[in-house]
């Protein structure tokens, strides 16, 4: 009875992280939440870009899009690239690579400059974010430590979304928009430096070959795609170059599955697309970031066109979100462990639902903004649960030498999901807005209210398909 009493006793006795697993979670945290960062800091500098190159309104978008493309279209390669030739190494490359382009945007005398800046900024991130969380996800075993170490990063990581569009106005303001570019020089040569001393390389075995047709037809896809997307915001979603850029797509997609099928190496085995986890994983990490990130694009122009708030203004009420963010992230990793991914995952779409379906309600005075705050508050908890959840998913039951394609996946999502959300939305808040009578702040709140519905009914769909079919034994 006392050796049973003192094994159960071991067993309640959570797992520690030993002080080096601690730095490693530092260093590469940092990383993720700089790389989180970068993607919103220049959204509220956006005008003052423009006034200080000479960016005409519709340019503007590129400075957008100039770092989506190359972040969602060669995440994919650039994981698998990291488990066959060194997860660190890929690392350290896109570590230098964002110096790189960080530097050339702050020092832009052309607008040029500025979008090969922010080019090599998303190429930095395709590369850098698989090979960090892949080295994340091997430097911890598989339960309590892993789940506790994804949660951290999903919370940075929303975070620093948030952040960004804070410090943006907050550089703006004070001092340029260039050093929305320029602090990252300093930060990415730090973490450059202390990686070689804390984090193993993670590398595959020797022979390994890279799949050049899938990684041709799979990067050639997924650019296409999110120029599609990029295209239909600029020039509407029935435009010749917009259906030419989805039909490529299509075609490239298709190329790829039966590249893959045959493959003697392939990029991605089909064997893992046809995984329960892996699938309806990725599609909730979709739902989760699509949604999300359009969420605070709406919000912005409810805030700055309906309430006239100022863009500092605007950021700071974007810190609850922040705030709530932090607190699903922190907390994902308990909640997992009291209810199990599948019923986390569920009842944090759910969640999320039904705080951005209150913001419906949102009037045009300013004592709305109580409304705002706890809904993004509750929201912003719900994303985060679900975005830990479908990260635990995607890369659960893999061995460590295919993290870096699981990941990769994973950020694929993520950053399709970023890419596309925004031009979904923005079309449906458009439309309807010019059925109110233009521009004024009344037919504003009408597509704002519309669109923030829409939003909540595709996150009740994705807790529906989860509860139908990521059926709760296929998920640890």
């Amino acid at each position: 009875m006392a050796v049973l009493e003192e094994v159960a006793g071991r067993a309640d006795v959570r797992p520690r992280m030993t002080a080096r697993q601690r730095m490693v979670l530092v260093l590469l945290l940092g990383a993720q939440f700089m790389l989180a960062v970068d993607f919103s800091i220049l959204n509220v500098a956006l005008p003052a870009v423009g006034d200080g190159l000479g960016f005409g309104l519709h340019a503007l978008q590129w400075v957008a899009s100039g770092f989506a493309l190359p972040a969602a279209g060669l995440t994919l390669l650039s994981g698998r690239v990291a488990d066959l030739f060194g997860r660190r190494r890929m690392f350290l490359v896109g570590m230098a690579l964002l110096a790189a382009g960080s530097l050339i945007g702050g020092l832009a005398a052309t607008p040029a400059m500025l979008l090969t800046g922010r080019a090599l900024q998303g190429v930095a991130t395709a590369i850098s974010t698989p090979a960090a969380l892949s080295l994340l996800t091997t430097a911890f075993p598989e339960g309590a430590l892993r789940d506790r170490a994804l949660g951290l990063n999903g919370a940075l990581m929303s975070a620093g979304f948030t952040a960004g569009a804070v410090l943006g106005g907050v550089l703006t303001d004070l001092l340029s928009w260039r050093w929305a570019f320029l602090v990252n020089v300093p930060i990415a040569l730090l973490i450059f430096a202390g990686t070689p001393r804390l984090v193993s390389g993670g590398r595959a075995s020797e022979g390994a070959r890279l799949d050049v047709p899938g990684a041709l037809t799979v990067t050639g896809g997924l650019l296409a795609l999110v120029y599609g997307v990029t295209a239909a915001g600029e020039k509407g979603w029935t435009a010749p170059v917009t259906l030419a850029a989805f039909g490529v797509a299509v075609a490239l997609l298709v190329a790829f599955w039966f590249a893959e099928a045959r493959a003697a190496a392939p990029l991605v085995p089909v064997r893992i697309l046809r995984r329960r986890t892996v699938v309806w994983g990725n599609l909730a990490g979709l739902i989760a970031f699509l949604t999300e990130t359009s969420l605070v694009f709406l919000m912005t122009l409810y805030l700055q066109e309906v309430l006239g708030y100022s863009p500092l203004v605007t950021g700071l009420a974007f810190g609850v979100l922040g705030a709530g963010t932090v607190v699903g992230g922190l907390f994902g990793a308990r909640t997992i462990a009291r209810l199990g991914t599948y019923r986390t995952l569920i009842g944090a779409f759910v969640l999320q639902a039904a705080a951005t379906a209150s913001l419906a309600a949102l009037g045009d005075a300013h004592r709305w903004i109580l409304l705002f705050l706890v809904a993004t508050f509750v929201g912003g908890v719900g994303n985060m649960l679900a975005i830990v959840a479908f990260m635990v998913t995607a890369t659960s039951g893999l061995p460590d030498a295919e993290q870096g394609l699981a990941t990769g996946l994973a950020t694929m999502t993520q950053q399709i999901g970023i890419t596309i959300g925004i031009p979904v939305m923005s079309a449906i808040a458009t439309a309807r807005t010019s059925a109110l009578g233009g521009p004024h702040a009344q037919a504003v709140l009408g597509g704002v209210r519309l669109a923030v519905l829409a939003n909540a009914a595709i996150v009740l769909a994705g807790a529906l398909l989860m509860a139908l079919f990521l059926r709760r034994r296929t998920v640890r």
